[in-house]
């Protein structure tokens, strides 16, 4: 049944020459796509709320440094690895489900010059193909929505984090208020939609071996966000997250609606594995 969702997940992401799509976008924007910069790829290179500015926001609250190596669960095309690695200098590692994000991430560090400090690799999460206790810290943005076997998900990345590292989630969790409008940027239907709420996600972490050390909610932020892009604007711009899903017009008006509606909110959470207790 996992590999089945599995699957469906990355068949829903994967929608055909996407790096073909890429380049040829940031072109017609008049990048240079032999020798891009961040800037360049900042419009499409993170599919989630917020963008570059929530990404910087998250992994500030890490305080990372250039020695440490981070793994990016749920990669995507690279966006969130390649900020880590061109801003902090630190070794990063994503994986991701969906093939095409992988090849399309590879080729774009490969075009932003970070090649030397970024590996991407086609894994599920919920069985990497990484040593025990292999990463100094661990990010996860915009994944766990999709992903039902939870408690497998954090007992995985604990598995692979080094005790004491730290953690960090921004995910969409369940509100309040119950029901949710699809289609969404990560399911078309409930059939791969998988939301716990910030309190359940506290039990999984702790069962997991983890201290919460932080839970956020930004719901303000998330709505100004999507307030922004469904406001009637004309033409939209070459580059951005509509490259990455189809419907993008009616998926943002949905997420509108439900994080307004209290159904959804983005939450950012910090957990820490604990220790090893000796007896």
């Amino acid at each position: 049944m996992a590999g089945n969702l599995e699957r469906d997940v990355a068949a829903h992401y994967g929608k055909g020459d996407l790096l073909g799509r890429l380049l040829d976008a940031l072109k017609a924007g008049g990048s240079d796509i032999d020798n891009l910069t961040a800037k360049d790829l900042a419009p499409v290179d993170e599919f989630h709320i917020g963008g570059r500015p929530a990404t910087a926001y998250a992994v500030g609250k890490m305080h990372l440094g250039k020695e440490d190596h981070v793994l990016d669960v749920g990669c995507g095309i690279g966006g969130a690895a390649r900020y880590l690695a061109s801003t902090i200098g630190c070794t990063v590692t994503g994986i991701d489900l969906t093939p095409e994000y992988i090849a399309a991430a590879r080729d774009l560090t490969r075009r932003t010059n970070l090649g030397g400090k970024i590996g991407y690799h086609v894994a599920s999460a919920l069985a990497m193909p990484f040593g025990d206790a292999a990463f100094d810290a661990a990010l996860t943005i915009h994944v766990a929505m999709n992903i039902k076997d939870r408690a497998g998900l954090y007992r995985e990345i604990a598995r692979v984090l080094k005790p004491g590292a730290l953690l960090c989630i921004y995910d969409v969790m369940k509100g309040p208020a119950d029901g949710l409008t699809y289609p969404v940027p990560w399911a078309e239907s409930a059939d791969t939609s998988h939301l716990t709420t910030p309190a359940d996600m506290t039990a999984l972490l702790q069962n997991a071996g983890f201290s919460v050390e932080l839970t956020e909610d930004r719901k303000e932020s998330a709505i100004a966000f999507f307030r922004d892009r469904v406001a009637p604007s004309g033409v939209p711009p070459s580059v951005g997250l509509h490259l990455l899903m189809s419907d993008a017009p009616v998926k943002f008006k949905n997420m509108l609606t439900n994080i307004e509606q209290d159904r959804i909110s983005p939450v950012v959470m910090l957990a820490r594995k604990q220790q090893p207790s000796h007896a």
